[in-house]
């Protein structure tokens, strides 16, 4: 049996393919539209599933969509006549709602299948799909589990007990108050505007001090049980409507915040204006606040399950800082957090609800790598080098018959100071690079964070890179930490560490770490490990092969990738391709004819 779950009509929209219970893939429509979050139908990530299983849309038994327009009617109904919120926030919803009921059309297209031969679909309510994205696929037969984002049908938060192949929700708190919202709310005061800034509030919060807690916290009252409410007079989202996109393209979402936050906060920072210590401070204190919500809501949750095992899920599900201080603010001494988290994970939530919830089946998959995306292990972009004239630079490229003589000659160069782009296998699942997409660098090396940052990636300085350390060694260089495949979790660098790990390590101490053991990532494992062995290190600066746009996906977007920023060697599959300067070059070869 085949289910099909898509995440369509938001942002971060994505496909998976499950067949007899097993994750055959998982793909976020981003990689292939090459625009970050999209938003709309994920047409092309459902082809991909499809072709990657050899299968075609008349073998697909069942649709999971992770919504469902129909979900909390009677709460919408009561929201609207008590509030009588802007016309256009009503007729926002409702036109969104229908594109989402009427998905046959680009369903038939996806699929290439006619009308009649449509899967059945069933519409899986938008935190349940969360809720299930995260314990259907965990290794706890049971658990506490808990949804925290900004809104999906209506619902902003969820708490649930999960056993065996069932969820009993215990809890819902509903729009409009949303923890979610109140983070992109003082995102935005701090000029950062795009869809999916609050990770770069997040990365700054640790350069400033928490000096404005106090007034941060007049934004919402925590109240019993782990519930929590909005004190709604500094927010727009509920009663003047927020301008939102979710048609093909980038997703927008508008100002969610009041002239009443202003007053409270001060002026909000234009997105051109330098970022403050006053800025820093606010990031810092945002954060305080917000995991001061967070651990209520999980405690409450852990007052009514007394489980010691969570599983985390939800936009805020990715807030790594928080979540590494889970264990030592709750009860919990087990965290699982699948890799995609956010929106693009309720697809996975939707297959594995209808699998497991709606049929009934036993649960016989355990998410333990994030490796369910494309793969090109037949790529050969040579002719692309051969063809390159660039005043600038040459380039050489050399092939190695055998994978491990490729992570030697890879970890000669990482030693050497090389800034490595590293292309092999499938592609990550979600939004971080986990070994198999991935720019690599010394983390010891004190000017590597800026380089990359300036030259590289082209983003804020104030952003961190994170360490990927091989598993074995995980706790001689992080305070108090837990295996963390996924890139999910913040820790402590050990203070002895610290002045050896300068390009990994956070203004604050931390980083947010990626475990990597032989059994997850062998040929991933076995770079860290070869280049331990040269540099007394197993650990790699990890940031995701990209400049500004989506993970690369291909082979080509990973070479263009390295030919237009200042990478000094990409490695796709055995293929080491690296970049030499002009004069340098020139030099050499008069040397040779002398």
């Amino acid at each position: 049996m085949y289910i099909l779950g898509i995440n369509a009509y938001h942002g971060d929209v994505s496909a998976v393919l499950v067949h007899d219970g097993q994750l055959v893939a998982a793909l976020e429509e981003e990689r292939f539209r090459r625009i970050k979050h999209w938003a709309g139908f994920p047409t092309l990530a459902i082809q991909r599933c499809l072709e990657m299983a050899g299968i075609t849309g008349t073998e697909v038994d069942h649709v999971a969509i992770s919504r469902d327009p129909k979900a909390n009617l009677l709460k919408k109904g009561i929201f609207t006549l008590k509030n009588r919120p802007d016309i256009r926030l009503v007729l926002d919803r409702v036109q969104n709602s229908r594109k989402v009921r009427d998905l046959h059309s680009p369903l038939i297209e996806a699929l290439g299948v006619s009308k009649d031969s449509l899967p059945e679909i069933h519409y899986v309510e938008h935190h349940p799909a969360h809720l299930a994205s995260t314990f259907f696929v965990s290794p706890f037969e049971e658990a506490a589990v808990c949804a925290i984002d900004g809104f999906g049908d209506f619902v902003s938060t969820s708490m649930a007990m999960g056993r065996g192949n069932k969820l009993d929700i215990l809890e819902k708190v509903y729009f409009p108050h949303s923890l979610g919202m109140m983070y992109t709310a003082i995102t935005q005061h701090l000029g950062f505007l795009n869809y999916g800034d609050e990770y770069k509030v997040m990365g700054l919060a640790p350069y400033g001090k928490p000096t404005r807690v106090d007034d941060l916290r007049q934004l919402l009252t925590l109240k019993k049980g782990g519930t929590f409410e909005l004190e709604l007079k500094y927010f727009r989202h509920w009663s003047e409507g927020v301008e939102m996109e979710w048609d093909e393209g980038y997703p927008t979402l508008g100002k969610v915040y009041t002239a009443e936050l202003e007053k409270l906060l001060g002026p909000a920072r234009h997105p051109k204006d330098e970022v403050t210590s006053v800025h820093e401070d606010m990031a810092r204190s945002l954060q305080a606040v917000y995991e001061e919500a967070a651990f209520h809501i999980l405690n409450g949750l852990h007052d009514r399950t007394k489980q010691p095992r969570l599983c985390l899920a939800g936009g805020c599900g990715m807030n790594s800082v928080a979540n590494g201080k889970v264990r030592a603010n709750t009860p919990f001494e087990d965290v699982y957090i699948q890799p995609a988290a956010a929106d693009n994970g309720t697809a996975l939530g939707a297959a594995y609800w209808v699998w497991n919830q709606e049929l009934g089946k036993p649960r016989n998959f355990v998410m333990e790598h994030g490796y369910w995306g494309t793969s090109y292990p037949d790529a050969d972009v040579t002719a692309i080098v051969d063809a390159r004239d660039d005043e600038e630079w040459t380039y050489t490229y050399e092939r190695y018959d055998t994978e491990a003589d490729t992570i030697e000659a890879t970890a000669d160069l990482l030693a050497d100071g090389n800034v490595v782009g590293w292309f092999q296998g499938r592609m990550e699942w979600g939004a971080r690079a986990l070994g198999n997409r991935s720019i690599l660098a010394d983390p010891s090396r004190a000017d590597m964070r800026d380089l990359i940052n300036l030259k590289i990636k082209f983003r804020e300085r104030f952003r961190p890179f994170a360490p990927s350390v091989a598993e074995e060694v995980l706790h001689d260089y992080f305070e108090d930490a837990a295996p963390a495949p996924f890139m999910q979790q913040v820790y402590q660098v050990r203070a002895d560490k610290q002045e050896s790990l300068p390009a990994i390590t956070h203004v604050d101490g931390s980083g947010r770490i990626q475990t990597v053991s032989a059994t997850q990532n062998p040929t991933y494992h076995a770079l860290i490990t070869a280049f331990g062995q040269r540099s007394g290190i197993p650990i790699l600066l990890n940031t995701s092969f990209n400049e500004n746009e989506p993970i690369v996906d291909t082979p080509e977007q990973a070479l263009d990738c390295f030919l237009r920023t200042r990478m000094d060697v990409v490695v796709i599959g055995n293929t080491v391709i690296r970049r030499h300067p002009v004069e340098a070059a020139a030099a050499v070869s008069e040397g040779e004819e002398g």
